[in-house]
């Protein structure tokens, strides 16, 4: 996920690929994101149309390790290096290789992406970006940078959110039914300046980059809340996350529902809901090394 963020929804942000004003926070909802969508993920990293299996492997904006680690179950022969602009989220990282016994097959690189000069990865055979590249100053160039650093016949995977997750039903709250479709309305102007890659077609670049594009697919993700009550705090920190941005563009009515919802002690906080529901899509371009 990127990445990212500038103050805003975690997948606006969600891989700390720039430097985030709020890193724990952002953590955490990268852990939740990993928590709730590791099934996802991992169908993600079974259908990739692999010619061989993948020993040197690159995770382009890693986060705290939803990918990485998602890679190292998949391909137990494999080496990640994990790189990110936040040393906050690449320290979480190596607590949980080394908690998981995985540090000798984990490598962290603390890098801005947005420069002209990247650091030296290797010649992996597999690089990963997750929700990070449509946070890129200059898309067409990070492009051109992986293309160029792939192993010939090296496998590039993008996989960016094609939707916001969604949470509550669309009657809810019971005081302002439609508040969470508003709410995300509300940030649309903020994401469009500031973010605006987010849900491009990623095939017509990657070709102009000189990859082959082998397969693309969307992955619709709904998951209910008996699922866990990651979810609940999952829905919270994403809320949480986009009220400031939304609250100039919303009517005090809706607001105050909002906030009533991020209420923690409240009665009416998303905590105590058992309708939540994750609802999203993921896209995912595989591309070759030509």
């Amino acid at each position: 996920m990127t990445e990212a963020h500038q103050h805003t929804s975690h997948h606006d942000d969600s891989h700390g690929h720039h430097q985030s004003h709020d890193d724990s926070g952002q953590a955490e909802i990268l852990d939740l994101d990993a928590e709730v969508l590791a099934e996802h993920i991992a169908s993600i990293t079974a259908w990739l149309p692999l010619k061989s299996e993948p020993r040197q492997v690159v995770d382009l904006g890693c986060g705290t390790g939803a990918g990485t680690f998602a890679l190292l179950d998949r391909f137990p022969e494999a080496h990640v290096t994990a790189v990110d602009t936040s040393a906050g989220h690449l320290q979480l990282l190596r607590e949980k290789a080394y908690a998981r016994g995985v540090q000798e097959r984990v490598r962290t690189l603390q890098a801005d992406l947005n420069t002209n000069h990247w650091p030296d990865v290797g010649t992996p055979d597999l690089v990963w970006a997750s929700a990070s590249m449509h946070h890129m100053a200059d898309p067409d160039r990070a492009l051109r940078s992986v293309h160029d650093l792939l192993a010939p016949g090296g496998l590039f995977a993008v996989v960016e959110l094609a939707g916001f997750p969604r949470f509550l039903p669309a009657d809810a709250p019971e005081d302002r039914p439609g508040l969470e479709e508003r709410a995300h309305a509300a940030t649309d102007s903020f994401h469009a300046e500031h973010v605006p890659h987010r849900g491009a077609d990623w095939g017509p670049m990657l070709t102009a980059a000189g990859f082959t594009v082998q397969d693309e697919r969307t992955i619709t993700v709904n998951i209910e809340a008996e699922r866990g009550e990651a979810i609940g705090r999952y829905a919270y920190g994403s809320l949480r996350r986009i009220r400031d941005v939304a609250a100039p563009a919303l009517s005090a009515e809706d607001l105050a529902a909002l906030d009533r919802l991020l209420d923690t002690d409240g009665p009416h906080s998303i905590l105590r809901r058992d309708d939540l529901v994750v609802r999203t899509e993921r896209s995912v371009w595989a591309a070759y090394r030509a």
